[in-house]
């Protein structure tokens, strides 16, 4: 089983939208025995709030299902919970870093790598341009879907 976690700065715009497109294609694609998900936040800004409306708008006008979601913050003890910790600019990175003092097992990493790109998503909270992060998350989570699926044969194969 593959555990992934989506970190952004609130946990209300970009990490919920992506745990709810990533888990779109887990349940459609019948993966959930390999794949689980979930989404926090590095500032405790937003806890206990949920997605924002208008990225909340933007999943449904695209026909991702939503599931009920409660902003969090990452803590400590979630590094050792999931596989892949993914974030949307290196500024997540840096306070993920501040939070955990380093990733000694490389599990940080952007959303955009699995296109093999550097490109940030930047948050659409700030630029309120809900589509083009929608279109970023989206496909940078089917990279990293089919990374995953990758690694599980390969995991297979190797057994």
């Amino acid at each position: 089983m593959y555990n992934i976690l989506f970190v952004c700065y609130g946990n209300i715009c970009r990490s919920p939208m992506a745990e709810m497109i990533f888990k779109d294609m887990i349940y459609k694609n019948n993966k959930r025995y390999l794949i689980s998900c979930s989404s926090r936040a590095t500032s405790m800004e937003e806890i206990g709030n949920g997605i924002y409306p208008k990225a909340k708008s933007k999943l449904e006008e695209k026909g991702i299902p939503l599931e009920s979601h409660v902003a969090k913050q990452f803590k400590k003890v979630d590094y050792e919970s999931y596989d892949y910790i993914i974030v949307f600019e290196e500024k997540n990175k840096r306070d993920l870093l501040q939070i955990l003092g380093s990733d000694k097992d490389n599990r940080i990493h952007l959303l955009r790598e699995f296109e093999n790109t550097i490109k940030e998503i930047d948050d659409p909270w700030y630029t309120d341009d809900f589509e083009t992060a929608f279109n970023d998350i989206y496909q940078g989570c089917k990279s990293l879907y089919n990374f995953i699926l990758e690694q599980g044969v390969r995991h297979e194969q190797d057994n």
